[in-house]
């Protein structure tokens, strides 16, 4: 089965990535557990996002589109980064999740994919 791990920072996280006395430590944390998904062979796609502030937010209302700099809500947590992984069941996604750096510092959600539309 395929499954999604959402990996949730909180801002001071997103600032480590780029402190000159911080971000060594904070990408060190990724480094194992990157390589430990990878050469398991489960990890089919990864991605880290660049922080909220940077994101662009589009609503349709009233046949108009609205555009909005920055995260549509005001959140402690936001999205940090993507794994998605291809294991036999629920039980292993939650063990690769656990082992998440962001599980240490904030929070990780597991989801199942939707099966590809034919």
């Amino acid at each position: 089965m395929q499954y999604a791990i959402l990996a949730n920072e909180s801002a001071e996280d997103f600032a480590d990535r780029t402190d000159p006395d911080r971000a060594a430590r904070y990408w060190a944390s990724w480094s194992g557990y990157v390589t430990a998904l990878r050469e398991s062979g489960v990890m089919s796609a990864a991605a880290g996002l660049q922080p909220p502030e940077t994101s662009t937010t589009l609503t349709l209302r009233g046949g108009t589109v609205h555009v909005q700099d920055g995260p549509f809500a005001d959140v402690k947590e936001s999205l940090g980064g993507i794994f998605l992984i291809d294991v036999p069941d629920l039980d292993s996604a939650m063990d690769w999740a656990a082992r998440c750096p962001a599980a240490v510092r904030g929070t990780v959600e597991v989801r199942p994919l939707i099966p590809p539309m034919e």
